[in-house]
Protein backbone atom coordinates (compact mmCIF):
# COMPACT_ATOMS: atom_id res chain seq x y z
CA UNK A 1 0.00 0.00 0.00
CA UNK A 2 1.29 3.43 -0.80
CA UNK A 3 2.08 5.40 1.27
CA UNK A 4 -0.21 8.99 1.74
CA UNK A 5 1.63 12.04 1.44
CA UNK A 6 1.64 15.04 3.97
CA UNK A 7 -0.51 18.10 2.82
CA UNK A 8 1.51 21.18 3.02
CA UNK A 9 0.11 24.60 4.39
CA UNK A 10 2.53 27.56 2.91
CA UNK A 11 2.21 31.15 4.20
CA UNK A 12 3.96 33.77 2.39
CA UNK A 13 3.69 31.52 -0.76
CA UNK A 14 3.66 34.76 -3.09
CA UNK A 15 6.88 36.11 -1.45
CA UNK A 16 10.24 35.62 -2.87
CA UNK A 17 11.08 31.98 -1.14
CA UNK A 18 7.37 31.09 -0.77
CA UNK A 19 6.84 30.93 -4.36
CA UNK A 20 9.99 28.75 -4.74
CA UNK A 21 8.74 26.53 -1.76
CA UNK A 22 5.15 26.09 -3.30
CA UNK A 23 6.32 24.74 -6.30
CA UNK A 24 8.87 22.39 -4.68
CA UNK A 25 6.22 21.16 -2.89
CA UNK A 26 3.78 20.63 -5.96
CA UNK A 27 7.07 19.29 -8.28
CA UNK A 28 7.44 16.65 -5.10
CA UNK A 29 3.78 15.70 -5.38
CA UNK A 30 2.30 17.31 -1.93
CA UNK A 31 -1.22 18.46 -1.74
CA UNK A 32 -0.42 22.04 -1.57
CA UNK A 33 -2.23 24.95 0.49
CA UNK A 34 -1.28 28.81 0.42
CA UNK A 35 -2.82 31.43 3.12
CA UNK A 36 -3.24 34.23 0.92
CA UNK A 37 -5.40 37.61 2.37
CA UNK A 38 -8.19 38.05 -0.16
CA UNK A 39 -7.49 39.52 -3.47
CA UNK A 40 -8.68 43.01 -3.56
CA UNK A 41 -8.40 45.94 -6.42
CA UNK A 42 -5.35 47.33 -4.77
CA UNK A 43 -3.86 43.67 -4.82
CA UNK A 44 -0.55 43.92 -6.93
CA UNK A 45 -1.59 42.62 -10.37
CA UNK A 46 1.69 40.22 -10.54
CA UNK A 47 0.53 38.60 -6.99
CA UNK A 48 -2.91 37.97 -8.80
CA UNK A 49 -1.73 36.35 -11.78
CA UNK A 50 0.67 34.23 -9.19
CA UNK A 51 -2.20 33.29 -7.25
CA UNK A 52 -3.86 32.33 -10.51
CA UNK A 53 -1.39 30.21 -11.52
CA UNK A 54 -0.88 28.17 -8.21
CA UNK A 55 -4.50 27.42 -8.67
CA UNK A 56 -4.21 25.86 -12.14
CA UNK A 57 -1.22 23.39 -11.03
CA UNK A 58 -3.60 22.63 -8.14
CA UNK A 59 -2.87 24.16 -5.39
CA UNK A 60 -5.07 25.41 -2.74
CA UNK A 61 -5.34 28.97 -2.30
CA UNK A 62 -7.05 30.07 0.87
CA UNK A 63 -7.97 33.32 1.25
CA UNK A 64 -8.93 34.15 4.70
CA UNK A 65 -7.91 37.19 5.79
CA UNK A 66 -5.67 38.44 8.69
CA UNK A 67 -3.54 36.35 11.13
CA UNK A 68 -5.56 38.01 13.43
CA UNK A 69 -9.00 35.68 12.76
CA UNK A 70 -7.95 32.81 14.78
CA UNK A 71 -10.91 30.52 14.94
CA UNK A 72 -10.62 30.64 10.95
CA UNK A 73 -6.98 30.37 11.29
CA UNK A 74 -7.02 26.79 13.75
CA UNK A 75 -9.30 25.92 10.40
CA UNK A 76 -7.21 25.85 7.99
CA UNK A 77 -4.46 24.40 10.09
CA UNK A 78 -6.24 21.42 10.92
CA UNK A 79 -6.85 20.57 7.10
CA UNK A 80 -3.33 20.10 6.69
CA UNK A 81 0.11 17.87 8.09
CA UNK A 82 3.27 20.09 7.83
CA UNK A 83 2.61 24.26 8.21
CA UNK A 84 5.72 25.93 6.52
CA UNK A 85 6.36 30.19 7.08
CA UNK A 86 7.84 32.61 5.05
CA UNK A 87 6.99 35.58 6.19
CA UNK A 88 9.45 38.12 5.31
CA UNK A 89 11.07 40.18 8.50
CA UNK A 90 7.70 42.85 8.99
CA UNK A 91 5.67 39.66 9.99
CA UNK A 92 8.24 37.33 11.90
CA UNK A 93 6.79 38.17 15.37
CA UNK A 94 3.15 37.31 13.66
CA UNK A 95 4.15 33.67 13.50
CA UNK A 96 3.26 33.52 17.74
CA UNK A 97 -0.11 33.81 15.73
CA UNK A 98 0.38 30.62 14.26
CA UNK A 99 2.01 28.93 16.84
CA UNK A 100 -0.93 29.34 19.02
CA UNK A 101 -2.98 28.42 16.16
CA UNK A 102 -1.20 25.11 15.68
CA UNK A 103 -1.46 24.59 19.29
CA UNK A 104 -4.99 24.80 19.25
CA UNK A 105 -4.84 22.61 16.47
CA UNK A 106 -3.55 19.97 17.89
CA UNK A 107 -2.61 18.26 14.58
CA UNK A 108 0.48 19.23 12.68
CA UNK A 109 3.25 16.64 12.12
CA UNK A 110 5.85 19.59 11.65
CA UNK A 111 6.46 23.14 11.63
CA UNK A 112 9.00 24.83 9.84
CA UNK A 113 9.09 28.67 10.95
CA UNK A 114 10.67 31.47 8.96
CA UNK A 115 14.61 30.90 8.90
CA UNK A 116 15.94 30.22 5.76
CA UNK A 117 19.50 32.54 6.52
CA UNK A 118 21.86 32.51 9.01
CA UNK A 119 21.76 30.08 11.80
CA UNK A 120 20.27 32.25 13.98
CA UNK A 121 21.60 30.83 17.59
CA UNK A 122 24.52 30.74 16.92
CA UNK A 123 25.96 34.06 15.35
CA UNK A 124 26.14 37.32 16.21
CA UNK A 125 25.46 40.43 14.53
CA UNK A 126 25.15 44.61 14.10
CA UNK A 127 22.51 45.72 16.13
CA UNK A 128 20.47 46.17 12.96
CA UNK A 129 20.76 42.54 12.23
CA UNK A 130 21.27 41.30 15.39
CA UNK A 131 17.51 42.61 16.37
CA UNK A 132 16.12 40.50 13.44
CA UNK A 133 17.74 37.86 14.57
CA UNK A 134 16.65 37.85 18.34
CA UNK A 135 13.13 37.88 17.05
CA UNK A 136 13.56 34.48 14.64
CA UNK A 137 14.67 33.55 18.40
CA UNK A 138 11.92 34.48 19.98
CA UNK A 139 9.86 32.75 17.53
CA UNK A 140 12.16 29.40 17.93
CA UNK A 141 11.60 29.02 21.68
CA UNK A 142 7.99 29.82 21.70
CA UNK A 143 8.19 26.55 19.11
CA UNK A 144 9.92 24.71 21.71
CA UNK A 145 8.14 25.94 24.85
CA UNK A 146 5.34 24.79 23.06
CA UNK A 147 6.25 21.25 22.17
CA UNK A 148 5.66 21.93 18.45
CA UNK A 149 7.54 19.33 16.25
CA UNK A 150 9.27 21.69 14.25
CA UNK A 151 12.36 21.81 11.65
CA UNK A 152 14.29 24.63 12.02
CA UNK A 153 16.60 25.60 8.26
CA UNK A 154 19.20 27.27 7.89
CA UNK A 155 19.62 28.10 4.54
CA UNK A 156 22.34 30.73 4.55
CA UNK A 157 22.16 32.74 1.38
CA UNK A 158 19.82 32.60 -1.42
CA UNK A 159 22.21 32.14 -4.55
CA UNK A 160 20.14 34.27 -7.63
CA UNK A 161 19.53 36.72 -4.67
CA UNK A 162 23.10 37.40 -3.92
CA UNK A 163 24.60 36.71 -7.47
CA UNK A 164 22.45 39.85 -8.48
CA UNK A 165 23.30 41.58 -5.39
CA UNK A 166 26.89 41.54 -5.91
CA UNK A 167 27.58 40.94 -9.63
CA UNK A 168 24.53 43.08 -11.16
CA UNK A 169 24.60 40.73 -14.38
CA UNK A 170 21.96 42.24 -15.80
CA UNK A 171 23.71 45.35 -16.02
CA UNK A 172 26.39 44.88 -19.00
CA UNK A 173 27.76 48.18 -19.13
CA UNK A 174 28.97 47.99 -15.86
CA UNK A 175 32.41 47.26 -14.85
CA UNK A 176 32.91 47.84 -11.13
CA UNK A 177 31.67 45.36 -8.21
CA UNK A 178 32.10 46.39 -4.76
CA UNK A 179 33.33 43.94 -2.72
CA UNK A 180 32.30 44.25 1.25
CA UNK A 181 35.62 43.91 3.36
CA UNK A 182 38.82 42.02 2.17
CA UNK A 183 36.39 39.94 -0.34
CA UNK A 184 38.06 36.90 1.34
CA UNK A 185 35.39 35.74 3.66
CA UNK A 186 33.70 32.23 3.12
CA UNK A 187 30.06 32.46 2.45
CA UNK A 188 27.69 30.14 1.56
CA UNK A 189 25.64 30.68 -1.43
CA UNK A 190 22.47 27.90 -2.47
CA UNK A 191 20.06 28.16 -5.29
CA UNK A 192 16.37 29.09 -4.19
CA UNK A 193 15.16 25.98 -6.20
CA UNK A 194 17.42 23.85 -4.47
CA UNK A 195 16.40 25.59 -0.95
CA UNK A 196 12.97 24.51 -1.81
CA UNK A 197 13.43 21.41 -2.76
CA UNK A 198 15.50 20.35 0.48
CA UNK A 199 13.03 22.02 2.64
CA UNK A 200 9.90 19.93 1.65
CA UNK A 201 12.12 17.19 1.65
CA UNK A 202 13.07 17.93 5.48
CA UNK A 203 9.51 19.17 6.43
CA UNK A 204 8.92 15.13 5.85
CA UNK A 205 11.57 13.68 7.08
CA UNK A 206 11.11 12.03 10.41
CA UNK A 207 15.26 12.26 11.05
CA UNK A 208 14.67 16.02 10.90
CA UNK A 209 12.16 16.19 13.71
CA UNK A 210 12.90 18.32 16.34
CA UNK A 211 16.51 19.34 15.12
CA UNK A 212 18.40 22.09 12.98
CA UNK A 213 19.23 21.77 9.27
CA UNK A 214 21.86 23.47 7.92
CA UNK A 215 22.46 24.12 4.09
CA UNK A 216 26.11 24.04 3.70
CA UNK A 217 26.76 21.77 0.21
CA UNK A 218 30.64 22.62 -0.35
CA UNK A 219 30.45 23.31 -3.79
CA UNK A 220 28.70 26.40 -3.16
CA UNK A 221 30.90 27.75 -0.35
CA UNK A 222 33.27 30.39 -2.00
CA UNK A 223 34.48 33.94 -1.30
CA UNK A 224 33.18 37.13 -2.70
CA UNK A 225 36.77 37.61 -4.49
CA UNK A 226 36.05 34.02 -5.68
CA UNK A 227 33.09 34.79 -7.07
CA UNK A 228 34.06 37.78 -9.19
CA UNK A 229 36.82 35.73 -10.57
CA UNK A 230 34.64 32.88 -11.67
CA UNK A 231 31.83 34.96 -12.75
CA UNK A 232 35.21 36.95 -14.70
CA UNK A 233 35.94 33.64 -16.78
CA UNK A 234 32.31 32.72 -17.52
CA UNK A 235 31.79 36.03 -19.04
CA UNK A 236 35.36 36.70 -20.81
CA UNK A 237 35.05 40.31 -18.72
CA UNK A 238 37.34 42.21 -16.21
CA UNK A 239 35.53 44.31 -13.29
CA UNK A 240 37.42 46.59 -11.02
CA UNK A 241 36.97 45.65 -7.42
CA UNK A 242 36.00 48.26 -5.26
CA UNK A 243 36.47 47.57 -1.40
CA UNK A 244 34.40 48.67 0.87
CA UNK A 245 35.80 48.75 4.71
CA UNK A 246 34.41 47.40 7.46
CA UNK A 247 34.82 50.53 9.26
CA UNK A 248 33.07 52.42 6.83
CA UNK A 249 30.15 49.36 6.46
CA UNK A 250 30.04 49.82 10.94
CA UNK A 251 29.27 53.40 9.97
CA UNK A 252 26.86 52.94 7.90
CA UNK A 253 24.89 50.54 10.22
CA UNK A 254 24.71 53.22 13.19
CA UNK A 255 24.06 56.24 10.99
CA UNK A 256 21.13 55.01 8.75
CA UNK A 257 17.69 54.99 10.00
CA UNK A 258 15.76 51.61 10.52
CA UNK A 259 15.10 49.85 8.74
CA UNK A 260 17.79 50.63 5.62
CA UNK A 261 20.60 49.77 8.46
CA UNK A 262 19.37 46.26 8.59
CA UNK A 263 20.57 45.15 5.06
CA UNK A 264 24.63 46.80 5.60
CA UNK A 265 24.53 44.49 8.74
CA UNK A 266 23.44 41.84 6.90
CA UNK A 267 26.42 42.16 4.55
CA UNK A 268 28.87 43.18 7.34
CA UNK A 269 27.45 40.02 9.51
CA UNK A 270 27.95 37.32 6.37
CA UNK A 271 30.64 38.95 3.97
CA UNK A 272 32.89 40.92 6.26
CA UNK A 273 32.97 38.31 9.27
CA UNK A 274 32.19 35.15 7.73
CA UNK A 275 29.33 34.38 10.32
CA UNK A 276 27.93 31.36 7.65
CA UNK A 277 31.09 29.49 7.94
CA UNK A 278 32.80 30.18 11.61
CA UNK A 279 31.09 27.58 13.37
CA UNK A 280 31.35 23.52 13.12
CA UNK A 281 27.76 21.78 12.24
CA UNK A 282 27.21 19.23 15.20
CA UNK A 283 26.37 15.69 15.70
CA UNK A 284 22.68 16.84 16.05
CA UNK A 285 22.58 18.99 13.27
CA UNK A 286 21.90 17.80 9.58
CA UNK A 287 23.52 19.14 6.66
CA UNK A 288 21.40 18.25 3.69
CA UNK A 289 23.78 17.47 0.80
CA UNK A 290 24.80 14.42 2.93
CA UNK A 291 21.74 13.08 3.80
CA UNK A 292 19.92 13.45 0.51
CA UNK A 293 21.57 11.86 -2.14
CA UNK A 294 18.64 12.02 -4.85
CA UNK A 295 18.58 15.73 -4.71
CA UNK A 296 21.49 16.92 -6.73
CA UNK A 297 22.17 20.36 -6.03
CA UNK A 298 23.17 23.19 -8.21
CA UNK A 299 26.92 24.11 -7.55
CA UNK A 300 27.49 28.35 -7.76
CA UNK A 301 29.27 27.38 -10.77
CA UNK A 302 26.19 26.24 -12.47
CA UNK A 303 24.08 28.55 -10.98
CA UNK A 304 26.01 31.35 -12.99
CA UNK A 305 25.91 29.24 -15.94
CA UNK A 306 22.12 29.64 -15.68
CA UNK A 307 22.81 33.40 -15.13
CA UNK A 308 24.79 33.51 -18.46
CA UNK A 309 21.48 31.85 -20.19
CA UNK A 310 18.17 32.75 -18.64
CA UNK A 311 19.47 35.09 -15.76
CA UNK A 312 16.61 35.15 -12.69
CA UNK A 313 15.36 38.66 -11.89
CA UNK A 314 17.04 40.72 -8.92
CA UNK A 315 14.56 40.61 -6.09
CA UNK A 316 14.67 43.05 -3.17
CA UNK A 317 14.31 42.18 0.02
CA UNK A 318 11.47 43.34 2.59
CA UNK A 319 12.41 45.11 5.40
CA UNK A 320 8.97 47.29 6.06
Amino acid sequence: MESVLSSILIFGGTGYIGRYMVMASIKMGHPTYVYSRPITPQTDPSKTELLKGFKSMGVHIVQVGDLDEDEKLVSVIQQVDVVISTLAYPQVLDQLKIIDAIKVAGTIKRFLPSDFGVEEDRVTALPPFQELLDKKKIIRRAIEAAAIPYTFVSANCFGAYFVNYLLHPHDHSNDTITVYGSGLAKVVLNYEEDIALYTIKVANDPTACNRIVIFRPPGNVISQLELITLWEKKTGRSFKRVHVSEEEIVKLSDTLPSPQNIPVGILHAIFVKGVLMNFEIGKEDIEVSKLYHDIKYHTIDQLLDIFLVNPPSPASAAFE
